[in-house]
């Protein structure tokens, strides 16, 4: 009989060797960063969808990097006090590190960054947890998909999860149909499960991905400039926390 592989044993030691040697090498990468661009921002992110910021890793690819998670390792790399600082200046950035935060890399022009990301923002689907938007009433009547334009009436075979998620349908001609209106969901009330999930299934997206620039430190002079007027709220922080931290520090 063959071994499971669910029996293989893994020396921690190895683990932890390699570990280190992962941290070691995004550490050296950040720093080899610092000294390849001029400015180097302090980002955060509102409604964290991994999809929406590997966008923004393609779009400026050739002009930026951007580091995403490992907020220790980024941290280290910069220097937090004067005395470990790889370059003049950077503590007051490293200091700033804490939470679900990025570093971005580029030589473009301050103004230039700042409308970009202003500008890109991404709806998406809200999640458990997150605050109603507005309040979604389904009318009586066929059960509609708001994801094709024009909408249209859910399939047969969806009806058994429209009814697991407190629908009370009924087949009218092979459609999931509801004889009274049913409210999803009501402004400023946390979504449950079921409230998240179907309102993806019908296709209402309440929340946008954002960048916030929280800082900015310039090669030249040294400088950290905070940045005003983009802060993300304590609710719009949290989301996905990555395809893991060693694929966001390496992209």
């Amino acid at each position: 009989m063959p071994k499971s592989k669910r029996a293989k044993i893994v020396s921690l030691t190895k683990v932890a060797k390699k570990t280190r040697e992962q941290k070691n090498a995004l550490l050296k990468e950040v720093q080899e960063n610092a000294d390849k661009w001029q400015y180097c921002w302090l980002f955060e992110v509102g409604n964290m969808r991994n999809a929406h910021l590997k966008t923004v890793r393609r779009l400026w690819k050739d002009t930026a990097r951007i580091f995403f998670g490992r907020g220790a390792v980024m941290a280290k790399a910069l220097g937090t006090t004067p005395e470990e600082e790889y370059k003049p200046g950077m503590h007051k950035l490293a200091q700033q590190i804490k939470g679900q935060v990025g570093l971005f890399f580029t030589d473009s022009p301050p103004t230039e960054v700042l409308e970009w990301f202003a500008d890109f923002q991404q709806p998406d689907f809200a999640r458990t947890g997150n605050t109603a938007s507005r309040t979604v009433i389904l009318p009586a009547g066929p059960v509609m998909q708001q994801h094709s334009n024009p909408p249209e009436p859910f399939p047969h075979n969806e009806e058994p999860q429209l009814r697991k998620l407190g629908l009370r349908t009924r087949m009218d001609r092979g459609v999931p149909t509801l004889d009274v209106p049913h409210t999803v969901c009501e402004e400023g009330k946390a979504l449950t499960p079921e409230q998240a999930q179907l309102l993806k299934l019908v296709g209402i997206k309440m929340v946008t991905f954002k960048v916030g620039l929280r800082a900015r430190w310039d090669a030249a002079s040294g400088e950290v400039v905070q940045i005003e007027g983009q802060e993300i709220a304590a609710e719009e922080a949290e989301g996905e926390q990555g395809d893991d931290a060693e694929e966001h520090m390496s992209e």
